[in-house]
């Protein structure tokens, strides 16, 4: 993606001036480096130089002179970032020459890294120097001879302070006591940084540099702010035959999959239809509807029978991309129906029985115009939150119904809380006027859900390390609280499931992404309890369908390079895999009819002491997730004698059949014999004429 990125020299001769708060002195002669496409309010615009004021300070500035046009020079980076912001990066490769205080330290100073609610405190956004001049420096050690390519720059995240590094120099050093300036011919280069706090602005060097240390040596900074950074260095590791730097090895994997980031149309015409096409038998390809700019949102279904409910079979789901910048979830999906595709072919047991048991749909993308904003602009330079709404501005986590607010105001309001629905909420109507704010990707997803009975589904996000479960939203709209669904037991199990096989969450040495613990919590928490989320996707999917979902946030970095692809696909294979199989845990079933042996569609399923019921599907079959114990189910349905069974479930991973056979009541066998213009039996007028005399009886006995 870095490749995309272009690469200006221009010389620049500036007059003499003082050297007051970064401004240049004396004649001399500096070459510029930046990324023409980033800098579009600094001083290029598209790779063009413009006549711009650049402020150093409030009272002294230097003005750029028009030079001749200079032919553009394109070249590309083929080293990735060495890991700032994928934390392959330690904190103690990290150190300044200063920092303001502990909070703003060196190890602060990753791209795309964000603050907490106050300054003040240890998780600060950035690195700030603790002195204002032109020796302070932040600097990595690669462990290694690196080959390094360039600098990407940051301003600070904050809400409450501007504060961002404008020009800065390179140093390069192998032992930290002598340093080269990185160096144009026989200049050396001063680089453009940033205008404004977030966005990102690459810089590739003039020649590429071998060295184990690099410094970035900021030279002006934003007027009203100070010295403060963000950064991530390009570099390729040298060769080290003779291993005379000892690092740790890095996991690699040995599945033959396609670790790339893909555009829509690679992901459609090459991924998807190149899997379809190995796998035909297992494999269909559908759409659920269109994005705002008319991109289909495509699923790849997996299953031993595709194209069909099978009774019995529960459905699962994963949906990726709902953020469109929040990629690794859309390649993670992209590299499972490949790998599922081909352990089937090698007669992989696990996944046989997969396929074979679960009818599987995958989403990769469900935000595609958004991702395709952020591809184009790479994935270490979209930043943190360009592609994260659809094109109309949406958020999508917060776009489909609220019911947890419907079905709490109305337990606030009974009399009887017991007869207040505690499932299957109705969407409100003024959802579903025109003039409502609903994405066409939101109503997609919703018309899916309902038209398949999906049992189970996780929903991909970016940014952190952490599994989150329902409810998303607290009540009375307060800011962060516990608020725990009727199977919060169930749910932590989902979400350690999760996070307990995932090799970066599980990992006791990592560092916090952010300004979030999350270890504390074993890697997961209830969405409430981190920030509320009304109208997410997990709680309407629990309250309006049969579907237990939950949040999982992959990575701290949002948008990884690709190649910290395979890495992150081992980080999650096992967990991917873990919990599809969590679908077949619990009771399953089939309500039929006693006299007709067919299913009986909406049959509500209750199970004794848990507020939270679920329905049967179309052709009667159920599925009720449950810890293991013994249970206490009651089924009903209308026009039916409700029937209660009592169900164990155990340890393993194969659901305890737990079959209904339902008696009709007297009143829905007459009115059925009689809606097919039949004639009641004589047994069936003696008992109904029985039935009338005792009623009169029994009228006769209250009016005495």
């Amino acid at each position: 993606m870095l490749g995309q990125s272009i690469s200006l020299a221009i010389l620049l001769c500036f007059v003499s001036t003082s050297f007051e708060n970064g401004t240049f002195e004396g004649n001399s002669t500096v070459t510029v480096f930046s990324d023409g496409k980033s800098l579009e309010n600094g001083f290029f615009n598209d790779g063009k130089l413009n006549e711009t004021k650049v402020e150093e300070t409030a009272e002294e500035r230097v003005r750029v002179p028009e030079l001749p046009e200079k032919k553009e020079e394109t070249r590309k980076s083929d080293c990735p970032p060495v890991g700032l912001e994928s934390l392959r990066v330690s904190d103690y490769q990290l150190q300044a020459s200063s920092s303001l205080r502990s909070g703003l330290g060196p190890h602060r100073a990753r791209l795309n890294i964000q603050s907490g609610i106050e300054d003040g405190d240890e998780y600060d956004g950035a690195w700030c120097a603790g002195l204002e001049d032109h020796e302070q420096w932040l600097q990595l050690d690669a462990l290694k001879p690196t080959l390094f390519t360039g600098v990407i720059l940051q301003g600070r995240n904050s809400i409450w302070s501007l504060d961002w590094v404008s020009t800065y120099k390179v140093q390069f050093s192998n032992d930290t006591e002598t340093w080269s300036p990185c160096m144009n011919g026989s200049q050396e280069v001063v680089f453009v940084g940033s205008q404004d706090q977030e966005t990102p602005v690459l810089a590739l060097f003039p020649e590429p540099t071998v060295a184990q240390f690099i410094r970035i040596n900021p030279q002006s900074w934003f007027s009203n702010g100070t010295i403060c950074l963000r950064a991530e260095i390009l570099g390729c590791p040298m060769p080290d035959p003779d291993h005379q730097y000892p690092v740790e090895p890095e996991r690699v994997t040995t599945d033959k999959l396609d670790f790339r980031h893909h555009n829509y149309n690679e992901m459609r015409k090459q991924l998807m239809k190149a899997v379809s096409d190995e796998c035909p038998k297992i494999t269909r390809i559908y759409t659920i509807g269109k994005s705002y700019t008319g991109l289909k949102l495509y699923v790849m279904e997996i299953s031993d029978n595709p194209g069909k409910h099978e009774l019995g079979e529960p459905e699962f789901r994963y949906v990726a991309g709902m953020h469109g910048n929040e990629a690794l979830g859309r390649e993670l999906l992209l590299n499972l129906m490949q790998y599922i595709c081909h352990e089937y072919k090698r007669g992989n047991q696990r996944i046989v029985q997969l396929v074979k048991d679960t009818r599987i749909h995958l989403l990769p993308s469900m935000n595609p115009d958004g991702y395709e904003a952020a591809y184009q602009k790479g994935s270490e330079l979209s930043g943190w939150a360009l592609g994260r709404y659809s094109f109309e501005g949406i958020d999508l986590n917060h776009n489909f119904p609220d019911l947890n607010n419907i079905m709490w105001d109305a337990q606030d309001l009974a009399t009887d809380k017991k007869k207040v629905s505690n499932h299957y909420i109705p969407i409100p109507e003024y959802y579903t006027t025109t003039e409502a704010t609903v994405a066409p990707e939101t109503r997609a997803v919703i018309n899916w859900m309902q038209d398949i009975p999906f049992v189970l589904s996780a929903n991909f996000h970016g940014g952190e390390l952490v599994v989150t479960y329902p409810f998303d939203c607290t009540r009375d709209w307060i800011p962060r609280q516990d608020t725990p669904t009727a199977d919060n037991d169930f749910f932590r199990w989902l979400a350690a499931v999760y996070a307990s096989t995932n090799l970066a969450m599980a990992n006791p040495d990592r560092r916090i992404c952010h300004y979030e613990d999350f270890q504390q919590h074993n890697n997961i928490i209830n969405g409430a309890d981190w920030h509320t989320v009304p109208g997410s996707m997990n709680d309407f999917s629990y309250l309006h369908t049969n579907c237990f979902e939950v949040t999982v946030e992959l990575s701290c970095d949002k948008f990884p390079h690709a190649s910290e692809l395979p890495v992150e696909w081992e980080n999650n294979k096992e967990s991917l895999l873990l919990y599809m199989e969590q679908v077949h845990r619990g009771l399953k079933g089939v309500i039929r009819d006693k006299d007709t042996k067919e299913g009986i569609a909406n049959a509500i399923i209750k199970v004794t002491g848990m507020d939270h019921d679920i329905r049967s599907a179309a052709d009667g079959d159920y599925w009720r997730l449950l810890n293991p114990g013994e249970y206490r189910v009651i089924v009903w349905a209308e026009g039916y004698f409700p029937l209660v069974r009592r169900c164990s479930v155990g340890s393993d991973l194969t659901p305890t059949i737990c079959d209904f056979s339902l008696t009709k009541t007297p009143r829905e066998r007459i009115k059925q014999i009689l809606a097919k213009g039949g004639k009641l039996p004589r047994d069936e007028q003696l008992r109904l004429r029985a039935l009338r005399m005792r009623k009169l009886r029994q009228k006769g006995h209250t009016d005495e």
